[in-house]
């Protein structure tokens, strides 16, 4: 079955490029040219990815986004403009998965939708553990699952994968680099701030859910799983 793409931009004419690219590579695609009726489509076909353009009138992208994670954790690819690097980072850290600024190569915006789609529905070839488990979070690697203290966590497809990659190394320190080729294809470069923001995200889902010190912070290195222990 194909992939359902919602694509979700004030411009008609961008709104045409993106669907004529999915659709040459057999996705199926839905439009909608602002937040109010993105929103309404959504929950009638429930796409299983979303071009979410940043900068619409009204109800712009981030407000989409954040009214979207309130239910849901469908993979969101923003687009922005170049002068946009606040917008895209507030977008990364609020629950986006990734972006790609305007003027974008149709072939590139269809290569990382790919990468996302194939994240977000892929089967390990290779047998995987139950669970990841440190304290009170568990990773279901198989279900795509994670956990604090039995608390469903929404995380993206990016965050699952480097949460999951700091639960498989407990004791080891991964630099931005070692991130990024974890999380990300070979070929999709992101920037170290990128890394960050999912980081940020990733902390601040876990805070809510009642986690203490989620992922330390070895300045001058990078980054490593933290003690995972209930909030006191």
């Amino acid at each position: 079955m194909a992939h359902r793409i919602l694509v979700v931009d004030d411009e008609p004419h961008i709104r045409e490029v993106i669907c004529f690219a999915l659709d040459r590579a057999g996705m199926s695609t839905t439009t909608a040219h602002d937040g109010t009726v993105a929103l309404a489509r959504f929950a009638a076909c429930r796409p299983d990815l979303i071009i979410l353009d940043i900068g619409m009138p009204e109800t712009d992208g981030l407000e989409v986004c954040r009214q979207l994670r309130k239910t849901s954790d469908v993979p969101i690819l923003f687009l922005s403009a170049r002068d946009d690097e606040i917008d895209r980072v507030l977008g990364l850290e609020i629950g986006g998965d990734d972006y790609v600024t305007k003027p974008f190569s149709p072939r590139e915006l269809v290569a990382r939708v790919n990468v996302i789609l194939k994240r977000a529905t892929a089967r390990p070839a290779s047998p995987e553990p139950a669970a990841l488990v440190r304290k009170g979070l568990a990773l279901d690697p198989l279900r795509h699952l994670a956990t604090f203290e039995a608390m469903p966590i929404a995380l993206t497809a990016i965050e699952f994968e480097i949460i999951k990659a700091l639960l498989s190394r407990p004791e080891m320190v991964f630099n931005r680099d070692r991130i990024m080729a974890l999380a990300y294809s070979t070929n999709t470069h992101v920037s170290d701030r990128t890394i960050d923001s999912h980081i940020r995200n990733i902390r601040s889902k876990l805070a809510l859910a009642g986690c203490d010190s989620a992922i330390d912070t070895i300045h001058g290195v990078g980054f490593r799983i933290g003690r995972c222990e209930a909030a006191r």
